[in-house]
This record gives C-alpha cells, sequence and structure tokens, in this order.
C-alpha cells in the first residue's frame, strides 16, 4: 500500500523560504514519477511541478520556475520541494502525487497520478 505523507507547510513572509517534504512509503521514490500540485480555495488544483522516476528530470510550472526545486533522498524515501522567494499568490495546499507510470517526461496533470497525499497548508503573508 503506498501512501505518501506531507509536512513542512506553515505561516511564513513573503520573500521568505520554505522546504516542503513529502515522506513515502509502500514504494521507492527513485522508481516512480512523482509530482507536486497545489489549490488555493476556489481554484483548481494546480500543477507546481514534478521529477521522472528515471534520470530524475525535473520539470516546473511558470509560475514557480527559477523559485522553486524539487529533490528526493531515496535512502530516507522522501521527496522534496524547496520553495524560495514565496508570493502571497504561492498561498495553497501543497500536495505530492505518484503515479504508476514509468514515463521518461514529467507527467502534469492530475489524473496521471494514482497516489496523493492530504496536503500542507503554505501561507505567505505580504
Amino acid at each position: 500500500q503506498v501512501q505518501l505523507v506531507e509536512s513542512g507547510g506553515g505561516l511564513v513572509h513573503a520573500g521568505g523560504s520554505l522546504t516542503l517534504s513529502c515522506e513515502v512509503s509502500g514504494r521507492s521514490v527513485s522508481n516512480s514519477n512523482m509530482g507536486w500540485f497545489r489549490q488555493a480555495p476556489g481554484q483548481e488544483r494546480e500543477f507546481v511541478g514534478g521529477i521522472t522516476w528515471f534520470g530524475g528530470i525535473t520539470m516546473y510550472a511558470d509560475s514557480v520556475k527559477g523559485r522553486f526545486t524539487i529533490f528526493r533522498d531515496s535512502a530516507k524515501k522522501t521527496l522534496y520541494l524547496r520553495m524560495d522567494s514565496l508570493k502571497p499568490e504561492d498561498t495553497a495546499v501543497y500536495s505530492c502525487a505518484a503515479s504508476n507510470l514509468h514515463r521518461t517526461m514529467v507527467l502534469t496533470t492530475p489524473r496521471e497520478y494514482d497516489y496523493w497525499g492530504s496536503g500542507t497548508q503554505v501561507t505567505v503573508s505580504s
């Protein structure tokens, strides 16, 4: 049984940084296409970034490119999302996801993912 548990959210001032963690059980982090999504109140779930299972290729949404970084630690079975230069518009619930698909490209849509964490709240004050 695959389970994902996020942590690391919180309240931060604009311009600050946070690192989110997604602890994975029942699956190897390096054997899964994985992604980070976010959802603000009243809005649809939005792709933030993802990483491929093979080669660890990453890709990011334009809105976070250059500010957010995804990386993984296979030994700790954890996926991370480092967020720098945070803006108020980054405020959302952030969720990690894992796919049963093994693709050489980053998966960007929610329907391509099979397992989801419950999310962690990130609030950026102006």
